[in-house]
């Protein structure tokens, strides 16, 4: 018999992990507030509030592994309570169920830096979000010898379904519907950016890993470096269009910051923006021979979904 996982989200992450799961036939749980709209017939669903640790508990009942690939509305005055109660309540939930946890992580908690990200770089005590993912990193880790976790850190996120991201429904989603782009950070700027359905391979091969390969951070390989202006050339070039695209200087942030919170948010992490952002994913791919998906595929495949109408969140 297939081992139960309990995938906990179903969104723009824990859906292409779910549907990679069920193609090769486990037995697949999934674990959020409401029943997805889309979510297949014969997925067994469970409500559950990653904040209520019975809710949590329930949801593990028999699982040999799960998945943490939740989302949180962009907002530290959230993330500040929140976060470190979903962790808490998830390490406790897998130490009672026996069973491994792969967490779908960040990189912010590594702060500002100007080499590649690594994993073993020191826990950051700079920005509201960082150091609230610090502690976060520290709560798992914490927990080693009674559960065993596998972080798999992603820098921000694009692909199929992916709407709230730098390159989502305002920047590779307006190319789609033939209108300019817009980014609230510099278009210029050298930044990595991870492709989902890469990050639902990596999270497969991490569950199908020895224990070995657990209580152990590992950074998401990702596509060579570019721009988020190239990649959006890219994008229009794959709608037969001319770019069209508009970006917010990272000197403005902080001022529009004052009357619009999103843009304080973003300022917080400026960091990631006022330099190039590169993760090392080496040791990754090295480990797992794994080929990050090149952007020449993964962007004109993305504008085909906004295209078709295949959108979605996190949940």
């Amino acid at each position: 018999m297939k081992q139960q996982i309990t995938v906990f989200g179903y969104g723009a992450v824990g859906q292409p992990i779910v549907e990679r799961l069920l193609a090769r036939g486990d037995r697949v749980r999934v674990a959020t507030r409401r029943l997805p709209a889309n979510l297949p017939a014969d997925v067994e669903h469970m409500p559950c509030d990653v904040l209520d640790a019975a809710d949590v508990r329930a949801a593990l009942a028999g699982a040999a592994q799960a998945v943490l690939a939740v989302g949180f509305a962009y907002d530290s005055r959230l993330w500040r309570t929140v976060w470190p109660r979903a962790m808490t309540n998830m390490v406790e939930g897998c130490a009672a169920a026996g069973a491994r946890l792969v967490f779908i992580d960040n990189l912010y908690q590594l702060g500002p830096q100007t080499t590649p990200r690594t994993e073993d770089m020191p826990l950051t005590t700079v920005g509201e979000k960082p150091v609230i993912l610090a502690e976060v990193t520290r709560i798992w880790q914490s927990a080693r010898g009674r559960v065993h976790v596998a972080a798999l850190r992603c820098t921000d996120f694009y692909g199929p379904g992916v709407t709230v991201s730098h390159l989502g429904a305002l920047a590779i989603g307006e190319i789609a519907k033939g209108k300019p782009a817009q980014m609230l950070v510099p278009t210029d700027t050298p930044h990595d950016f991870a492709y989902v359905p890469d990050i639902a391979r990596a999270a497969v091969l991490l569950l199908d890993a020895p224990d070995e390969d657990f209580d152990q951070v590992w950074n998401m390989p990702c596509a060579p470096t570019r721009t988020p202006r190239a990649l959006l050339a890219m994008a229009a070039a794959s709608r037969g269009c001319t770019l069209r695209v508009w970006g917010v200087p990272l000197a403005l942030l902080r001022p529009l910051g004052l009357f619009y919170r999103f843009a304080k948010e973003v300022a917080d992490v400026g960091f990631t923006w006022d330099r190039s952002y590169v993760v090392d994913g080496g040791k990754f791919a090295r480990r797992f021979v794994f080929d990050p998906t090149p952007f020449e595929i993964g962007v004109p495949v993305t504008v085909h979904a906004f295209a078709g109408g295949r959108s979605g969140g996190y949940e």
